[in-house]
């Protein structure tokens, strides 16, 4: 599917993997509805990046608030050709620790977050996506996830976010296949340990120790080269119910 004309929206699109993806999107002639919460930067993105982007804040978790965005994003520029799934949250917590058993409530938030949130998001613009006309390859539309390698070697305190990631994964195919008759393609990526605003908060030596775990190159992945792939994954026909991997070369060890 070309970038240059379609209509992209974008979970957790005002910071991170988000906001690299929307830059790149727009970058190469698209339009964007960055979809993020209230409190966040999503609007002075829009601002910035001018009239071929919107900001619609939406709790991913909540139907009526996804609807309505994607009912903004299709009032404003048409239609929905692309969803990029980026929203998500982390937990670090033992399943029994000193304090006791995790509180369920931790565990419940991070799964309605990540693996409902983004089943939410898929259903609802992959709703509008039907709509659409086919272009010559018979495509209306394109869905690509954001798991973590944590999916398939979470670390000691990622229980949470190892169960949510790895359900993402999961439905990846499945939903693929439920949508190949209509021309929509399904992807995930899984990446490593990457430079995002959560890493930011921590000291520089311990940003420089985790990206000198992996193999090559021995640094922190870049949302740009996330954006990059999910450019990619649109723009090949053939990229469909995969996830791939996105770290370096990077096993994380248990702890």
């Amino acid at each position: 599917m070309k970038i240059e004309g379609s209509v992209a929206v974008v979970t957790g699109g005002a910071s991170g993997l988000g906001e690299a993806t929307v830059r790149t999107l727009v970058g190469n002639g698209g339009r964007a509805a960055i979809i993020d919460r209230p409190q966040s930067n999503g609007e002075q993105l829009a601002k910035e990046l001018g009239k071929n982007v919107i900001f619609t804040p939406a709790d991913v978790t909540k139907e009526a608030e996804v609807s309505a965005a994607v009912a903004k994003a299709t009032e404003a520029f048409g239609t929905v050709h692309i969803c990029v799934n980026c929203a998500g949250v982390g937990a670090a917590m033992k399943t029994v620790s000193k304090s006791g058993p995790m509180p369920l409530e931790i565990f419940t938030k991070v799964i309605e977050i990540n693996l409902i949130g983004t089943f939410n998001v898929i259903r609802l613009a992959g709703a509008q996506m039907v709509k659409n006309q086919p272009n010559d390859e018979g495509e209306r539309g394109v869905i690509i996830n954001t798991a973590s390698i944590a999916a398939f070697d979470g670390q000691i305190g990622q229980a949470a976010y190892s169960a949510s990631k790895g359900g993402v994964v999961g439905m990846t195919l499945p939903i693929a296949r439920d949508f190949s008759s209509v021309g929509i393609r399904v992807c995930t990526i899984a990446p490593g340990t990457f430079d995002t605003p959560m890493l930011a908060m921590l000291p520089e030596p311990q940003r420089q120790a985790l990206g000198a775990q992996i193999p090559f190159p021995s640094r922190l992945g870049q949302p740009s080269e996330f954006a990059a792939l999910a450019r990619h994954i649109v723009e090949n026909a053939m990229l469909n119910g995969e996830t791939i991997r996105l770290d370096g070369a990077l096993r994380m060890a248990p702890r």
